[in-house]
């Protein structure tokens, strides 16, 4: 099975690390979790972004990928679903307290439970509808259509430990003492700047 499979899952795997790599929200909210709550709320929120993959994975293997593909009306409220939660998550940006407030550990009184970190990486990944195309470009252009479901599955878990380890990466070099104290001294502006750019990412899906 594995020489069988091997050239179309070298294929996925390199693909999908070029594209997790690449800036979007994902990594906005590692940067954004890790540099105002620490390195714990930064890879939990990671490890809940590399899940939310397995909800495209698992629509795409049960063909509702398809339907979204076929059926305009469908996928826009699935994109104005993604918009409106970048937009919400800017919002929050905005409205956030200062960061000059907290210390370079990451201390402060707003620091999320496990959960909620978790929960935000996973919404962020799951309603992004950029993910949906990228997924169903994936599985209808590389993938055969005689490989078995759980091979495919198989190919979700593994971008979703590679998609969990990169985040946890980012997180990991954002709260470097020197990278996180740069960040801190921006106060504010750190959260309005993020603030913005979720917005521009979410104006940019409706345009999709």
């Amino acid at each position: 099975m594995l020489a069988q499979y091997g050239s179309e899952f070298a294929l996925i795997a390199l693909a999908h690390l070029l594209a997790v790599i690449s800036p979007g929200p994902d990594f906005l909210m590692t940067v954004r979790q890790s540099v105002r709550y620490g390195f714990h709320t930064g890879s939990v929120t990671a490890i809940g972004i590399g899940t939310g993959i397995l909800v495209h994975v698992f629509y795409t293997v049960l063909g509702i990928a398809l339907v979204l593909r076929d059926n305009p009306t469908l996928f826009h409220l699935v994109r104005y679903a993604g918009a409106a939660y970048l937009v919400w998550l800017g919002w929050n940006c905005l409205h956030s307290g200062a960061l000059a407030t907290m210390d370079v550990n990451g201390n402060g009184n707003d620091t999320p439970t496990g959960w909620q970190a978790f929960r935000t990486g996973f919404l962020t990944n799951a309603l992004n509808p950029k993910a949906t195309l990228f997924f169903l470009a994936l599985f209808t252009s590389i993938v055969s259509r005689t490989t078995p479901w759980p091979v495919q599955v198989g190919y979700g878990f593994w971008m979703l430990v590679v998609t969990a380890l990169w985040f946890v990466l980012v997180a990991w070099v954002m709260v470097r003492p020197p990278v996180r104290a740069m960040f801190l001294r921006a106060g504010v502006w750190f959260d309005r700047v993020l603030g913005v750019l979720l917005w521009l990412l979410a104006a940019r899906l409706l345009w999709i």
